[in-house]
């Protein structure tokens, strides 16, 4: 199965940027699991808030397991080479998409109980959100 195809079957039962990390971030050496855990307040644009869409942090997550693992100990020269891999992703993310952030992507106030009921009620979950999911991971297939 393609880390498209996992991410997107991940996304039927966990958040956008749980389904992204943990399609990726296992063939980093981390497990399934962990990566669930540590993405899970990412999901609806960081809990909800509608703001950087979970699908570009669980990308972001897998960049800095991939790229990053020198800013632990020399966060000063690593920094330059992951953030320009950042940047990269997310001006292709932007350019694909139209946006980085949730609110803007799915036309929804995910912090109230309106934008929810429609987001429910216009299945974006299953329509945009499932294609934002796929695009992040095709995306950092492509870093």
């Amino acid at each position: 199965m393609s880390q498209v195809d996992k991410a997107v079957a991940l996304f039927e039962t966990f958040n956008c940027a749980q389904a992204v990390f943990a399609a990726c971030g296992p063939g980093e050496g981390l497990s399934e699991p962990t990566c669930l855990v540590i993405a899970g307040p990412f999901g609806g644009g960081m809990g909800r808030m509608g703001e950087t869409c979970g699908a570009v942090t669980g990308a972001l997550m897998a960049l800095g397991v991939r790229h990053g693992q020198e800013m632990a100990t020399d966060p000063a020269n690593a920094r330059g080479p992951l953030y320009e891999r950042v940047a990269a992703f997310a001006a292709a993310f932007r350019e694909r998409n139209g946006s980085l952030a949730c609110r803007e992507l799915t036309g929804c106030d995910m912090r109230t109980p309106e934008g929810q009921a429609k987001f429910k009620a216009g299945d974006l979950h299953h329509t945009l959100c499932k294609n934002l999911v796929a695009s992040a991971v095709e995306l950092l297939e492509a870093q």
